[in-house]
C-alpha cells in the first residue's frame, strides 16, 4: 500500500531520537506535499553532514579537510591548560554563546542511567589524560565538570572527580544557577554565564 521509497524513509528516520515510525510517516508525507524543490534542498543538507568530522581531541565537530582538530582545539589564543567536560555537543554550543569561557573542552558523550562510565566515555577520558600529560606542567590548571544538575549528572561528576583528581590542580563544577533537574542545553546565556562565574 505504501510505496517502498516511503517505507525506506520511515525506516531510516524512525531511528532518530524522538521520532518513531508514526512521526516519520507523517514527516514523509509532509515533505512530499512541500514539493520537489524543498526535498532537493533537504537532500543536499543531509548529504553535507557526511563532510562533518569529529575532532580528535575534544570530540566536537568540524569541517576542516586538512586537520583533525576543530576550530576551538586549534585556537592558540584559548587556554591550553583549562578543560571543561560536557555531555553533548549542544552543551558546548550553549557555553560558547555566553562568551565567558576561553579554555578547551571534552565532549564526553551521552550519559546513561546506569551510573557507570561506558567504554566511549573511558576512551575519551584517556584522550584528555594524554593531552594533559603532554603539557609542560603535566597537570591542568583547572578542569570544570559541566554536567546537567540532576541525579545522574551528580553521580557521573563524582566518577569523573575520582578519575581526574591527579591530573589537575583544581576541579570545579558549574554553580547552581541552573535549577536542579535542568539541562545546560536549554539554559539561557545569562544563567549559564552566572553558573560559570560561580563555579565551585
Amino acid at each position: 500500500m505504501i510505496p517502498e521509497n516511503i517505507q525506506r524513509f520511515v525506516q531510516a528516520f524512525s531511528r532518530l531520537p524522538s521520532i518513531g515510525p508514526r512521526q516519520a510517516t507523517r514527516l514523509a508525507f509532509r515533505l512530499i506535499a512541500s514539493g520537489k524543490n524543498h526535498i532537493a534542498t533537504l537532500s543536499q543538507a543531509l548529504a553535507g553532514l557526511a563532510q562533518v568530522q569529529i575532532c580528535s581531541q575534544c570530540f566536537f565537530v568540524h569541517t576542516h579537510p586538512h586537520t583533525t582538530l576543530c576550530s576551538i582545539c586549534s585556537d592558540p589564543h584559548r587556554a591550553q591548560d583549562m578543560f571543561m567536560i560536557i555531555e553533548k555537543e549542544t552543551d558546548l554550543i550553549s557555553i560558547e554563546r555566553t562568551g565567558k569561557y576561553a579554555g578547551k573542552y571534552l565532549v564526553l558523550g551521552e550519559l546513561t542511567k546506569s551510573g557507570v562510565l561506558e567504554d566511549i566515555h573511558k576512551t575519551r577520558l584517556s584522550v584528555l589524560k594524554h593531552i594533559i600529560e603532554s603539557l609542560p606542567t603535566k597537570q591542568a590548571q583547572e578542569i570544570i565538570i559541566a554536567l546537567n544538575p540532576n541525579t545522574y549528572g551528580d553521580l557521573h561528576t563524582n566518577l569523573l572527580i575520582k578519575e581526574l583528581t591527579t591530573y589537575t590542580k583544581k576541579i570545579t563544577r558549574l554553580g547552581r544557577g541552573i535549577p536542579t533537574g535542568g539541562e545546560i542545553e536549554f539554559a539561557d546565556e545569562d544563567t549559564l554565564g552566572h553558573s560559570l562565574e560561580r563555579r565551585i
